[in-house]
């Protein structure tokens, strides 16, 4: 792996990191639900999805950043929608925006990037 390529993995998997750690701190500690007993869905609805491809990610593969920069776009969307929300929410909210474009951003040069490498190899 070229160098190039193993700085776009590190900005996949550290905005994916990021974003679970975000998300579980946000929903457990920061701005946690008015019922305490909302705590656990939120966590398996928001970061489990995220767990997912957190192996296929870590071990490099390109399908995995392929299918997981469209689930990218929908932490961004999470994130512009509670962006409108008061105080530190709307800070929250404006990191989950950056972490889910610089998964997003990560994925899809990953996946450009691996799939030229194996071009040039395989020739």
């Amino acid at each position: 792996m070229n160098r190039h390529l193993r700085t776009v993995h590190a900005l996949m998997v550290s905005c994916l990191l990021a974003l679970i750690l975000l998300l579980t701190l946000q929903t457990v500690w920061l701005t946690p639900p008015a019922n305490s007993g909302y705590v656990a869905p939120l966590l398996l609805i928001l970061v489990l999805p995220l767990l997912v491809p957190l192996r296929g990610l870590l071990h490099g593969r390109r399908y995995t950043a392929a299918w997981t920069s469209l689930l990218a776009v929908v932490y961004f969307a999470h994130g512009v929608a509670s962006a409108s929300d008061p105080g530190l929410a709307r800070w929250l909210a404006s990191a989950e925006i950056a972490f889910s474009l610089g998964l997003f951003t990560g994925c899809l040069l990953y996946v450009r990037m691996h799939a030229r490498q194996q071009r040039q190899t395989s020739t």
